[in-house]
Formats: structure tokens, sequence, C-alpha cells
């Protein structure tokens, strides 16, 4: 880790808070003592360049017996990215993948034409009381990569890039941005990162991007001296020179965005599709259940039970 000259801060001057093209307050879910904010898609913005769904999941702490289950559960035509900050996820799939999820590292599951994975915390984490916190997003797959076949990656937190300057942090989960490159090759140009800000401390946006924007996971940040707490996204007009500063108890924030996709998606359950017939042909492969020799499979390890599709 060294220091980056690209993170010194260059705040806007006068009515440039007018770059702050629109601000989220996600929606509240409880599901038993377990908080999602949802972002994304929201009524003001469907997607924030390719992603389309950004979900924070917690902060929760879970007592002995208690965890996270999510049943077996099928997608289309996106990229899931998990990102924990705090505990573990057991990740398994249509492919065969078993996995752990931990913090810091990235686990991208490319849905294409279809796959099917389950999300727990069972095992031994589930024996002892433990806590949860984390973000999910889902990337929207350009039209050339709706059909590919679905496709599994984990990258350790150890091999993501870490930037440093005067009271920053930056973890780069995907795509490149501040002249840094993470490892992960991408369907289409995106970046995200995890940056943690020290009282006071400046972070300029990437400006190689056409869409930005940030997520307060934590403390607060002011952008030409309007303040926002956390739980709020800040969409931000492209092509504006733009930086965010940490407020009195610092910041912690999720830094996203990218090229826009060639045109709104169809987002039905689980499935994310450039055309109905799309969603239609999907929902119809799901509910037919034929996990042997149809469009979908369970995965192994995790094939007794599964998420029915809805009625709607």
């Amino acid at each position: 880790m060294s220091w980056n000259p690209a993170l010194d801060p260059d705040l806007p001057k006068g009515d440039a808070v007018d770059a702050i093209e629109t601000v989220i307050v996600p929606r509240a879910r409880d599901l038993g003592g377990f908080e999602v904010r949802r972002a994304l898609p929201s009524a003001a913005r469907q997607m924030l360049g390719p992603f389309i769904f950004f979900d924070q999941m917690g902060p929760a702490e879970f007592l002995t017996g208690q965890g996270i289950d999510v049943r077996p559960h099928p997608h289309i035509g996106l990229a899931t990215v998990t990102y924990l900050l705090k505990g573990r996820l057991h990740h398994r799939d249509s492919l065969g993948t078993d996995r752990w999820i931990t913090p810091g590292a990235v686990n991208w599951m490319l849905a294409g034409d279809g796959i099917t994975h389950s999300e727990r915390s069972d095992g031994p984490e589930r024996a002892t009381g433990h806590s949860l916190f984390g973000i999910q997003t889902w990337v929207a797959l350009p039209k050339g990569a709706e059909d590919d076949p679905a496709a599994f990656a984990h990258v350790e937190a150890a091999a993501l890039p870490v930037l440093e300057a005067e009271g920053k942090q930056v973890r780069l989960v995907l795509g490149e941005a501040w002249g840094a490159n993470a490892p992960l090759p991408l369907p289409s140009e995106m970046f995200y990162a995890d940056a943690t800000l020290a009282p006071g401390a400046g972070l300029p946006l990437p400006d190689n991007h056409e869409d930005r924007g940030v997520y307060v996971l934590t403390g607060s940040v002011t952008v030409a001296g309007q303040g926002f707490e956390a739980g709020r996204m800040l969409i931000f007009r492209p092509g504006d020179r733009v930086s965010v500063r940490a407020g009195a108890q610092g910041a912690r924030l999720i830094v996203l965005g990218g090229a826009t996709l060639e045109g709104p998606r169809y987002i039905w359950w689980n499935f994310v599709a450039s055309s109905k017939d799309r969603i239609a042909a999907a929902k119809e492969a799901w509910r037919a259940g034929d996990w042997a020799h149809g469009r979908f499979r369970l995965p192994p390890g995790d094939d007794v039970e599964f998420i029915p599709a809805p009625e709607r």
C-alpha cells in the first residue's frame, strides 16, 4: 500500500453542489431481525452505470442457532457482487461452487443464461452468535453477454488494490479508478470501491466514468458544504469534477458507477433482461422444476428445497 496522489481532494466551489443529480433514501425492510436497505432500483433511478440493484445487509447480530437462510433461487441476465464488511456467508451454486464469503473479498457470480444459488450462515457459523454487515449488488449485463454461460469468481481481499493518501484508504473491488485496476475481468465498464475516510478527509470521484455515485455506509459526508448522513446514495452529474469530504466522525463509503448500458432493463423477481420474452422464458423454466434436464439446476449440497417463483 502506498500514498496515491490521485486521491488528493479537489472540492467543487460555489454552486457546484448542483453536481448532485439524485439523492436516494433506501427503502428499509425488516426480515425478522435482519434489516435490508435497498437503494437501487428506485423510483428516481433504475441503474447507476450497469448497477441495477444495491442492498445494504445489516449490520445485524445473530444469536446462537440464528442466521441467514436464502434458499436456492435462480438468476439470469446479471452478475451478483457480494461484498462483506463483517461476518461470513456460505455460497453454493449450480456450477458446483461451494465457498465461504469473507470480509474484504469480492464474490462475483455471472448468471448469464441461468444459474441457481443459495446463501446461508450454516455449520460452525450458526453454532455460535455472529454478526453480518455487507453489500450485495447486481450488475446488468450488456445485450451481447446476456446469453453467456454462467460463471463464478472469487478474489480474496489481499489481491485487491488498496490506495492510501492522507486520511483515506480505498480498496478497489471492481474495475479501474484512480489509476488502479482490480484483477477481475468484467463484461462492461464499471468501478466499485470501499473507501474509509478519517474526519475531514476528502475523496475526489474518478472522472473517467460516465455515471458515478456514493453510498454512505457509516458516518457522514459533505459535498460543497451540504451534509449527508449514513444510509444515503448520492448520484452525480456526468462530467463534473466532484469530491466528498468526511464529517466529524469520519465516513465509510461505497463508491461505484460506470458506463450506462445501451438501454433500460426489465426486472422480474431475480431476473434481469433486455426483453420481456427473456423474462417469460426463464419464468417458465423455473416453474417447470426440471432440475435434471431443464434450464436450471439446484446447487449440489443444497438441493432439498428452493424458492418458488412468485405468482405474478
